[in-house]
C-alpha cells in the first residue's frame, strides 16, 4: 500500500507503508538515545555539549531535507524547510514558557534535562495525533481552512498583546486540581516522581512540572498544527517537519538559556508568520470554497500564495526579527534585568543545584548582569519592574556569596 500526496503544481511524492516505518523507528531511537545517554544520569550540560548536539540535530534535519529534495522533487522539498523553519521557530518561543515554568517550580538544574525531554516527547505525541486529526478533518471538509486561517490570525492577534512574565503560569488548573487529589511533598527527591515524607507517600513537584509542561505543549499544538498545514498538506512532510524541530529542542534550551531575553522582537516576527500563513490559508480556502453562503457555493478567484514565497516571507521576517532583537538597546537592557534577576534568585535558592561550579557560574554571570544593569541609560534602567525589590534581592545574593566564600577560612 503506497499514499500519494498531489501538489499545485502537478508533482507528487509516494510515500511507502516501509519508509513510514524507517522514519518513525529512527524518531523513535533518537529520542530513546535522549533518555538513556543523557538524562538518565543527572547532570548540568556545559555549553559546548549543548552546542555540538544542538548542531548534530539541525544537521539530521538539514539532511532530511535534502533527501526529501533528491527523492520528492522541489516542491516537496521547499515545503518540508518551509514547515521546518516554521515549527523550529515556534519551539524557540515555546521555550520562553518552559523557562517560565521551570523556574516556578524552581526545578534542580540537574533535572532540568528530563523535564525537558518529557515535554518533547508529550509534545511530539500530542502533535502527531493532531497531525491525523487535522489530516483527515481536511480530506473530508475543504472548509476547515477557514478555521485553520482564522485560529492563526487571532493566535497572530494575541502574541501582540503585552504580558507579564512573573504571573506563574506555572499554576495551571490541572496543577492545582493535582495539588488537591494527590499529597504533594515541598521538596524534590532527586528526579523521582514520588518520595516518602513520615512515613506517608507522596507525589514530588517534579510531577506536578511535567503535568505543567504538558498542559501548555496542548496549547503549543493548538497553534503549530494549523501553521504547518498552511504550508503543506502532505501528512509525511508535516510529521517529519514537526518532528525534526522538536528533536534537539531540550539542547538547544541550554544553549539558548540567558539570550532567550534578548529576542525581544520575536513575538513580532512569529505573529506576523502565523498571520501570513493564516491569510494563506483562507485564500486557498477561498479557492477550494464549497460552502453555499460564500460566492453560491462556487470558488472564489483568488491569488493563491506559492511556497517558495512563504519560505522567502518566513526565513525573510526571521532574519530580520532576530537581527533587530540583536542590535536593539532595549533587548540588551531587558536581557541584562531579567538575566541579573533569574540567577540573583537562582543562587539564593539552595535547591537550585547542588553543583559548586554550577553556582559560582549562576552569581558570576549575575556580577556580569548587574554590571551592565547599572551602565544603562536612566530610560532603560526604568524598566526594571520594583527597583527596590530587584536591588535587595541582588544584595541578598552578594552577602550570600560572601558569607559562603569566607566558610573555608572559618573551618
Amino acid at each position: 500500500m503506497r499514499v500519494s500526496f498531489p501538489y499545485p503544481e502537478g508533482s507528487s511524492v509516494t510515500v511507502s507503508p516501509l519508509i513510514w516505518t524507517i522514519t518513525v523507528v529512527a524518531i523513535a531511537a533518537l529520542l530513546l538515545f535522549d533518555y538513556i545517554f543523557h538524562v538518565r544520569k543527572a547532570h548540568i550540560p556545559t555549553l559546548k555539549e549543548a552546542a555540538v548536539w544542538s548542531g548534530l540535530y539541525v544537521g539530521i534535519a538539514l539532511l532530511f531535507g535534502v533527501l526529501v529534495l533528491v527523492f520528492g522533487g522541489m516542491q516537496a522539498g521547499t515545503e518540508y524547510f518551509a514547515g521546518y523553519i516554521t515549527e523550529k521557530a515556534l519551539s524557540v518561543d515555546n521555550l520562553f514558557v518552559f523557562l517560565i515554568i521551570i523556574s516556578s517550580f524552581r526545578v534542580p538544574r540537574e533535572n532540568q534535562q528530563k523535564v525537558l525531554l518529557f515535554g518533547i516527547t508529550f509534545s511530539l505525541i500530542a502533535r502527531t495525533a493532531l497531525i491525523f486529526v487535522g489530516a483527515g478533518l481536511i480530506n473530508q471538509f475543504a472548509w476547515v481552512f477557514y478555521i485553520f486561517g482564522l485560529i492563526l490570525i487571532i493566535t497572530a492577534g494575541n502574541m501582540l498583546k503585552p504580558e507579564s512574565t512573573d504571573k506563574g503560569e506555572a499554576d495551571n488548573f490541572i496543577v492545582r486540581i493535582t495539588k488537591k487529589i494527590l499529597p504533594t511533598s515541598e521538596h524534590y527527591d532527586g528526579d523521582k516522581m514520588t518520595t516518602t515524607v513520615d512515613g506517608k507517600r507522596m507525589v514530588t513537584p517534579m510531577l506536578l512540572v511535567m503535568i505543567a509542561i504538558a498542559g501548555t505543549d496542548l496549547l503549543f499544538a493548538l497553534d503549530s498544527i494549523p501553521a504547518i498545514f498552511g504550508l503543506t498538506q502532505d501528512v509525511y512532510l508535516v510529521f517529519t517537519a514537526t518532528a525534526f524541530s522538536l528533536l534537539g529542542l531540550r539542547q538547544l534550551y541550554f544553549l539558548l538559556d540567558g539570550l532567550l531575553d534578548r529576542l525581544v522582537y520575536l513575538s513580532y516576527g512569529l505573529s506576523a508568520i502565523l498571520a501570513f500563513i493564516g491569510i494563506k490559508l483562507i485564500l486557498h480556502a477561498l479557492h477550494e470554497n464549497n460552502l453555499p453562503f460564500i460566492n453560491d457555493g462556487e470558488p472564489v478567484p483568488v491569488i493563491e500564495i506559492s511556497t517558495g514565497t512563504s519560505l522567502l516571507v518566513i526565513v525573510g521576517v526571521l532574519v530580520i526579527t532576530v537581527f533587530a532583537s540583536i542590535r536593539s538597546p532595549r533587548g540588551r537592557a531587558q536581557a541584562a534585568i531579567s538575566g541579573a534577576r533569574r540567577d540573583a534568585r537562582n543562587y539564593l535558592e539552595l535547591d537550585y543545584t547542588a553543583d559548586d561550579a554550577e553556582r559560582r557560574r549562576v552569581y558570576q554571570e549575575m556580577v556580569e548582569n548587574e554590571r551592565t544593569v547599572s551602565e544603562l541609560p536612566g530610560k532603560y534602567r526604568a524598566m526594571i519592574k520594583e527597583e527596590y525589590k530587584f536591588r535587595d534581592l541582588l544584595s541578598r545574593a552578594h552577602a550570600r556569596y560572601a558569607e559562603v566564600s569566607e566558610e573555608p577560612s572559618a573551618r
